[in-house]
């Protein structure tokens, strides 16, 4: 990492109140900008997020907002009504207040007299996700964006469900998350010593789990797609460059984006990392210089020069050498590869039937795997810490039914969607199937390369519930995750099938069983043809088209890091803990989600946090199944500021009701700010 301290213009930084429509709220931003802007005026660039800019992203905030605004842009960061700094009440996510402050914020920016009048949108998660969907409601000066690690799908491609299945490790664990963070204090030095406990007080008693809106929508409803930019793609006129990993659950949206937006107005990027953004090291890597890729984005759509950019292909994908299983790497082998279009013409499927030569036996396969089937999935957000992704998939593989290739005779090289065509019987009405894609090596160790989950009552669309009819063969078809990934020579290639997946799927409240016919059903993989790396190309301007095999990006540069103290627990607990009671054929599986910990700012503020999440499931029992999120904050500075929030968030359901409990403590210098506890029920409908 290169960390530039000296720049073309030099910088100036802001706090401020930006007014929005109400006439009554307003939101705190922080604005790092060139002195001479005044009288040289710049593009804005905008991050929005409701993860307090003092303090919990003040790191990553100060290593890329200061680095634009020496590159000449405004680069600014607004903290979300009711969250952070800014004044009134918390709502759901991306919900339309939000969205409306947001373009508030954007058209502000743009009349600023230090501003051109044309603004730019960043950000990675949930600053990726309103980015997108602001640029869908298209305010005028809203010329460019860049998404990281974001949804087009609100519904099926995000913490909530999965291929129409309650996602069980973060419905609950992202919900309890956000109860906590949004119970978070302003802080005095901003808001004023004598306003930030009402201010607190007021946000505090507003406050509503997450959980309960989000489990009293389980299928694709008007709720959904409010967000949700897949619904009508021509609704964005900014131009977007969308950014990815392979080991971030988002990935599909990029390849998403880049097939619905016109050629002009797109550009994709998908590499190996997890949900971070690509120029942090942090695991798995090459990093690359996301800061000079993104400020070529900028200069090209919003101060009108020629970077070539857009000469770029218009998806850059990093395509995976095979890999031994393990819960983190540093750097992931492979290569860059480009296409000029997507779907590309360089990817073709190539259908392999399960029942097929080398795939398994014709006959009909049952389907039962134990409950526990799941407990090596692996991190839903990987964020590149030791334990995140999937380990040997040996245990999980013996808890499904398994369908063997015969040892490949020359490199596969997959880069897309997979699907899986399955021709199945369910004994229950409600069921679920999951399909894993491995890399199985000679000496019998099993990597993921990709999954894909399917509710079978959502087979028929997402908007819908449908029951099967058992003793009734259905053909069903579904998606897996995308991924670029090449199988050597000699390995086989695996095909994994279990009706269970806990506890990223929330279980059906009846045990049930599948039959599979592997003759009537394949594995279609997105084989990408090597040779396209080599095209030759009859461009007469070299200039106009970069070869394949020649994508290269810069090294990471940022600008130097916040002084900032991390500390490490007295008793360091393991990130990931699976235990198993005998006696009690439970299964229990202990997460550290392992944000950041706590830390000392260099105003001398100290931020301490921990967490801890809990999935309990007995092997035979779906009812058995209970998710724990477990919470504490606490801010102090000197003997001046002290403010703890407790939380606790609980999951749990019957055969026909999920039954949610949630309690809440916070307290000032000791005593007891607001205490509230939740308890509320909602019918299965379809999960």
């Amino acid at each position: 990492m290169k960390y530039r301290e000296h720049f073309d213009r030099q910088v100036t930084r802001e706090d401020v109140w930006i007014p929005t429509r109400d006439g009554r709220t307003h939101l705190h931003a922080r604005i790092w900008r060139p002195t001479d802007a005044e009288t040289n005026p710049v593009p804005a660039l905008l991050e929005y997020l409701p993860y307090r800019k003092t303090d919990w992203t003040a790191p990553r905030d100060a290593q890329r907002h200061p680095w634009y605004a020496g590159h000449g842009y405004a680069s600014v960061r607004v903290d979300i009504r009711g969250h952070g700094d800014s004044e009134g009440t918390p709502g759901d996510e991306y919900d339309a207040q939000e969205l409306a402050d947001g373009v508030d914020v954007v058209n502000w920016l743009a009349e600023q007299p230090w501003c051109t009048g044309k603004v730019g949108m960043f950000g990675i998660s949930w600053g990726g996700f309103n980015s997108l969907q602001i640029a869908a409601l298209a305010p005028e000066p809203l010329k460019a964006i860049v998404t990281v690690c974001s949804t087009d799908d609100r519904y099926d491609n995000d913490v909530h469900y999965t291929g129409g299945a309650v996602l069980g490790i973060d419905m609950l664990a992202w919900a309890g998350t956000m109860l906590a963070f949004a119970a978070r204090p302003p802080d005095p030095t901003s808001v004023g010593e004598d306003r930030w406990l009402p201010m607190w007080r007021e946000r505090l008693e507003a406050l509503d789990p997450f959980l309960h809106t989000w489990l009293a929508h389980q299928q694709r409803d008007d709720y959904w797609r409010h967000g949700s930019v897949c619904e009508d793609y021509t609704a964005i006129d900014a131009a977007v460059l969308a950014v990815g990993g392979w080991n971030d659950p988002y990935r599909d949206t990029v390849l998403r984006l880049v097939e619905h937006l016109p050629d002009d107005r797109v550009r994709g990027i998908v590499g190996p990392w997890s949900h971070q953004y690509p120029d942090r090291g942090l695991p798995p890597g090459p990093a690359i210089g996301f800061l000079q890729e993104t400020l070529r984005w900028w200069d090209q759509h919003l101060k009108g020069e020629d970077t070539g950019i857009m000469r770029e292909p218009k998806l850059r994908a990093w395509l995976n050498d095979p890999v031994p299983p393990a819960t983190s790497y540093d750097v992931m082998p492979g290569r860059w590869v480009g296409d000029d279009n997507w779907p590309s013409p360089s990817v073709s499927w190539d259908e392999r039937p399960l029942g097929g030569t080398g795939m398994g036996a014709a006959a009909p396969v049952l389907v039962r795997s134990p409950q526990h089937t799941g407990l090596d999935a692996g991190r839903f957000f990987p964020f590149g810490n030791a334990s995140d992704l999937p380990p040997d998939q040996r245990e999980e593989d013996g808890r499904s039914v398994c369908f063997d290739s015969a040892p490949l005779d020359a490199r596969v090289e997959i880069l897309g969607r997979p699907r899986v065509r399955l021709r199945l019987d369910s004994a229950t009405p409600r069921a679920h199937v999951v399909a894993r894609v491995c890399d199985v090596a000679p000496d019998g160790s099993s990597t993921l390369v990709t999954r894909g989950v399917l509710n079978l009552l959502s087979r028929h669309g997402r908007d819908r519930a449908v029951e099967w009819t058992p003793g009734t063969y259905e053909t069903v078809e579904f998606e897996l995750n995308g991924i670029g990934y090449a199988f050597p020579p000699g390995h086989r290639i695996r095909v994994a099938v279990s009706d269970t997946y806990w506890p990223w799927v929330w279980p059906h409240g009846e045990r049930g069983q599948l039959t599979v016919l592997p003759a009537e059903s394949a594995l279609l993989l997105p084989v990408r043809d090597p040779a396209s790396d080599e095209h030759e190309h009859e461009h007469e301007d070299e200039r106009e088209y970069e070869g394949r095999g020649a994508i290269r990006f810069e090294e990471p540069e940022q600008a130097p890091p916040l002084p900032v103290t991390y500390e490490r627990p007295a008793e360091a607990t393991p990130e990931r803990l699976v235990t198993y009671d005998v006696a009690k054929g439970e299964w229990t599986l202990e997460v550290d989600p392992n944000y950041g910990g706590s830390r000392v700012y260099p105003d001398g503020l100290r931020y301490e946090e921990s967490a801890r999440e809990t999935y309990r499931i007995r092997a035979d029992d779906p009812l058995s199944a209970v998710a724990v999120s477990e919470w504490t904050i606490r801010l102090r500075r000197g003997d001046d500021w002290d403010a703890e929030i407790m939380t606790r968030t609980e999951l749990r359901a019957t055969a026909t009701e999920f039954i949610m409990d949630s309690r809440m403590e916070t307290r000032a210098d000791g005593e007891t700010v607001v205490k509230r506890a939740w308890h509320r029920t909602t019918p299965r409908t379809s999960a």
